[in-house]
């Protein structure tokens, strides 16, 4: 049955299972756009393309799907580079289409032409230029396959306006086959038994766990590990939730903005035990001082992540759901029980808090969120003070209930991101936790929301400020606030008014309750506008520089 490249592009997406794509049509993709027209998968047409690659990224991250996004050539498939550059680092699978075009233009400076194989290549996992319709099928399916497997990631496919028009026969293939590419998934049984024969040795052991768990689905696993060792967890940021942040051994954050119990757990540690994590700089602090007394574990799919940052003692190169069930059978219990009151004695003098009093301030937000939704929202959020503050004080005890921009910290990630959450997870509540500055990087997305009767929640914790910046200028540069005050913000309830969501603005403590339970119960978007205190800080801080123990803003 003979195809033209656009529907066969249909075809090949139906056969991946994909029922929901994001994007933005132009001239060299109207020929995908036409097919689509009478195809039954679910287009989301954002109002730019950096919301569409962070719509996709949320998707995935919410359902553990593949997201998928769709961009004309030039600019629009530059608008999306922010988007994929962010879903790279923190190993999310999205597959990128961009439009290109004709194949005897390319290198011509011709109308909206750029490199996208070229721009893309640092910022994604793999791409592809397609050249021959023949072809098409093989790097779609190739494209999903690495997107999905191994340390999941971006791949961008270019597509040429040629190619979309002619015609071939239409086989999907069964399966895929890359010459190379055969990601190690089951651990070294040796190496395992090194491990175990350390666990069970140790005093002071700590899990520190990272993304690659949630990635991997392996909290169940994770789980049973805790129950059979009884290790304490911490998370990374792009952790949270792979370990019930409720239950007992759990020690919340670490880093830089992690709890002072867990940044002190792991400075006084004899063994830690890192599972799909990659020892990033915000969780070290200076390097050198990072967990001096511990040997370390570490479980990664990715064998160039071992090593990169931190010497490891016994590496093992696996997927850590495949991991850790054969430590689970190889591994005896530690004596813990001297450890664990040592912690519970952090627990009790550094407890994560802040000042109670009648002023609105931004954690006592997020806490009254967490008792309102009952800890079962899904939470995305932007960059900033807004992101830590959501880190530290709403529990996550499932996976994939927080989305957030690791790696790169892209402010804006979070309306876009929620916006594919919603539309992978229909039947769960949804949060934005936002800045007044990060917001309104994509507040355009409204129309989205609105057009797909989406009812995500938007807290804005409006201080006034770029809040993270001006902390950073009040603590190391004496306050000389260097254009962090957002001077002209909008009049958000009347912003949302416009977009046709509903809007409204809070002032006082005592209405936060309300206001998150009347958002609640309106069927659309809603965006809330919370006038905090506009030089509220988040602590623990750990300076630049520092070891994570060295911490400011906690009782010494």
């Amino acid at each position: 049955m003979k195809l033209t490249g656009a529907k066969i592009f249909i075809e090949s997406l139906k056969k991946e299972g994909v029922k929901v794509m994001f994007g933005y049509p132009g001239g060299v993709v109207l020929p995908i756009f036409d097919a689509l027209y009478d195809s039954d998968i679910k287009f989301i047409l954002t109002r730019h393309e950096q919301g569409a690659a962070h719509a996709a990224d949320g998707y995935a991250r919410a359902t553990g799907k593949v997201g998928v996004c769709l961009a004309t050539s030039g600019p629009g498939a530059t608008n999306l580079i922010t988007g994929l550059a962010t879903a790279n680092m923190d190993s999310v699978p999205v597959v990128a289409f961009t439009g290109q075009v004709k194949t005897s233009l390319i290198g011509n400076d011709a109308f909206q032409e750029v490199d996208v194989s070229g721009i893309t290549r640092p910022i994604s996992k793999h791409n592809y230029l397609v050249k021959d319709v023949n072809n098409l099928t093989t790097v779609i399916k190739n494209s999903f396959h690495i997107a999905s497997t191994g340390r999941p990631g971006v791949v961008v496919v270019d597509l040429p306006v040629d190619i979309q028009i002619q015609e071939t026969d239409f086989s999907y293939p069964e399966k895929s086959d890359i010459r190379g590419y055969k990601p190690t998934y089951k651990g070294h049984i040796g190496q395992i038994k090194k491990a175990a024969r350390l666990i069970e040795k140790s005093k002071r052991p700590v899990l520190y766990v990272g993304g690659g768990v949630i990635i991997s689905n392996a909290s169940a696993k994770l789980m049973e590990f805790v129950k059979k060792t009884e290790i304490p967890v911490t998370m990374t940021l792009m952790g949270l939730g792979a370990f019930p942040g409720t239950h007992k051994l759990s020690l919340g954050m670490l880093g830089m903005h992690g709890t002072a119990y867990a940044n002190h757990a792991v400075q006084e540690s004899d063994l830690m035990i890192a599972v799909g994590a990659r020892f990033d700089d915000r969780v070290t602090g200076k390097i050198d001082e990072f967990a001096p007394h511990a040997q370390i574990i570490h479980i990664d799919i990715d064998p160039c992540a071992i090593s990169k940052n931190v010497k490891v003692d016994v590496p093992i190169v696996g997927d850590a759901n495949c991991v850790l069930q054969d430590l689970i059978k190889e591994v005896k219990k530690p004596e813990v029980s001297g450890w664990h009151k040592r912690i519970e004695g952090w627990k009790k003098k550094f407890p994560l808090t802040y000042k109670d009093d009648s002023r609105l301030r931004p954690q006592y937000v997020v806490e009254e969120i967490y008792n309102i939704t009952k800890g079962n929202a899904i939470i995305t959020t932007e960059v900033g003070q807004n992101q830590m503050w959501a880190a530290q004080f709403y529990k996550y005890d499932t996976p994939r209930q927080f989305i957030s921009s690791g790696g790169l910290g892209t402010m804006g990630y979070g309306f876009p991101a929620a916006i594919g959450a919603q539309m992978g997870c229909p039947k769960k509540v949804v949060f934005d936790i936002a800045g007044d500055g990060s917001i309104q990087m994509n507040i355009q997305e409204l129309t989205t929301a609105v057009e797909n009767k989406l009812p995500i929640k938007i807290a804005i914790l409006n201080n006034g400020y770029l809040g993270m910046v001006r902390q950073w200028q009040e603590l190391f540069y004496k306050k000389r606030y260097s254009y962090t005050k957002l001077q002209g913000c909008p009049d958000f309830v009347k912003l949302a008014e416009a977009y046709g969501a509903k809007g409204i603005r809070i002032t006082k403590k005592a209405d936060v309750k309300k206001a998150i339970k009347k958002a609640l119960d309106i069927a659309g978007p809603v965006i809330m506008d919370f006038r905090v205190e506009p030089e509220e800080n988040v602590f623990p801080m750990v300076p630049a520089g520092q070891p994570i123990n060295k911490m400011i803003g906690v009782l010494a």
